[in-house]
């Protein structure tokens, strides 16, 4: 069963029965107190017709007139006997005798559908000067308070709580649907943009238009989870183009080496096969590390800090680099204070200078040429590339460290990365405490300076 149509039978329920039980109490209450009322006002009116007769027969000098008595009876509706202490009969009503008094409200209670009543009398003192020289009767019908004004008091009191129980129903219907409907809406919406993210469809939102708090924290969790899930499959994504990233650039330098035999420009000794075992290791390492390398918060990164010989290590790097530069017809120039030891995670230096030195290769030109130092200045290690290539735009140069940023250029030309290379980069830097900064003249070449505190 839908929640809207469960709902709503579960709201009409309680409002039925919450109506009867109302309508059951307070008719009963109502009833007893107005039955209770007339019955009060009915012992009064006897009392009255004791009272009145008394006084009317010390008026005329203790004597009573039949018409009088005859008159009482029928304005009252009642019998009327007087009897003396020795129960002898002295005064009747003799248009109101019992048999016709049961006749007629019999009539009166069949036309109005109710029980129809017994006769019962009930004595009351007769006085004469302060003294009871007999009793005065007076016979009724048990229910006769109940009047033609009571009867129809009482009936319209019974159809008023049949109309108002009908008529709060079908109000209570209509609220119920409204009401089902605002809160059903929301939720189906928000079902539906569930459904939709558990197909795959990561950018769908739930919108609904309700001031209920519950369901718009529900509404608030769901486009959550929306948002979380598309991040992380986009963090997926990225670090699928890192991992690329990252294994490119060695496994080009391995090929170029591997040519470079195969041509004969080198000889397979020793010295290259080293150089060729070093890459080798070097994508084990990558292999091992890159699930720390990129973590979502880039910053949080693993680092495996060692104290290592920082000019020898740069030194052996840009060697790897040699038969890439040679075999297009660049240069690599190089200028490096000896014995730099700095502490910080080995793998990730060289990740650095990697990606450096292939970046700059795509963007050289005809006798291109990049120039390296290394110097220790104050508590710092400062390592400057500068490059004689295309440059970069100057609205470009904020950005290039943004992850996937490429310039127009990069994006033209067919050597052009992924744009993971130079945040990757930053990334690397920050995580030690260093800077990197970049300056460039577009047509002219680019100069990238990193400071690397030495005590880090």
């Amino acid at each position: 069963m839908k929640l809207s149509k469960k709902f709503t039978l579960f709201f009409i329920s309680s409002i039925l029965f919450s109506i009867i039980i109302t309508s059951f109490i307070s008719n009963i209450m109502i009833n007893n107190k107005f039955e209770n009322y007339l019955t009060d006002e009915h012992q009064n009116r006897l009392d009255q017709i004791s009272n009145n007769l008394n006084q009317l027969y010390n008026k005329n000098g203790c004597v009573l007139h039949q018409n009088e008595i005859n008159s009482y009876a029928s304005l009252e509706n009642v019998y009327i006997e007087i009897r003396d202490l020795n129960d002898n009969i002295l005064y009747t009503s003799t248009n109101n005798n019992k048999m016709g008094m049961g006749h007629m409200h019999k009539r009166m209670m069949m036309s109005h559908g109710m029980y129809e009543g017994n006769y019962v009398e009930k004595d009351f003192p007769f006085i004469q000067e302060n003294e009871e020289v007999g009793k005065l009767i007076i016979g009724y019908i048990d229910n006769s308070y109940l009047t033609k004004s009571a009867i129809l008091f009482k009936n319209t009191l019974s159809k008023s709580f049949l109309l108002s129980t009908i008529f709060t129903t079908i109000l209570g219907l209509i609220v119920s649907i409204i009401l089902s409907k605002s809160l059903t809406t929301p939720l189906i919406n928000i079902r539906n943009t569930a459904v939709e993210i558990r197909k795959g469809n990561l950018n769908k939102r739930s919108k609904v238009n309700t001031n209920t708090l519950e369901i718009v924290e529900l509404s608030d969790s769901i486009n959550f989870l929306g948002q979380t899930l598309a991040k992380q499959d986009n963090i997926r994504k990225k670090y699928a183009s890192d991992i690329s990233h990252e294994l490119r650039t060695p496994l080009a330098t391995l090929k170029s080496h591997l040519e470079a035999i195969i041509d004969g420009v080198w000889q397979p000794n020793e010295e290259h096969l080293n150089i060729l075992m070093t890459e080798i290791d070097r994508l084990s390492h990558l292999v091992d590390n890159l699930k720390d390398s990129f973590n979502a918060t880039e910053l949080d990164i693993i680092l495996n800090k060692t104290k290592f010989n920082l000019s020898k290590e740069l030194e052996s790097t840009i060697i790897t680099f040699v038969p890439l530069y040679t075999k297009q017809g660049f240069t690599i120039e190089r200028h490096i204070e000896d014995h730099i030891y700095i502490n910080m995670d080995k793998d990730k230096f060289k990740q650095i200078i990697y990606n450096l030195l292939s970046n700059s290769i795509r963007y050289l030109n005809e006798l291109g040429k990049v120039k390296i130092t290394l110097k220790a200045e104050k508590n710092n290690a400062i390592i400057n590339i500068t490059d004689n290539g295309i440059g970069i735009e100057e609205k470009d140069i904020p950005l290039i460290f943004q992850r996937f940023y490429r310039t127009d250029i990069s994006r033209n030309k067919n050597t052009g990365g992924t744009g993971l290379g130079l945040s990757i980069v930053n990334t690397i830097i920050k995580a030690h405490g260093g800077t990197i900064n970049v300056n460039s003249i577009y047509g002219k070449g680019t100069e990238f300076t990193i400071t690397l505190p030495l005590d880090i």
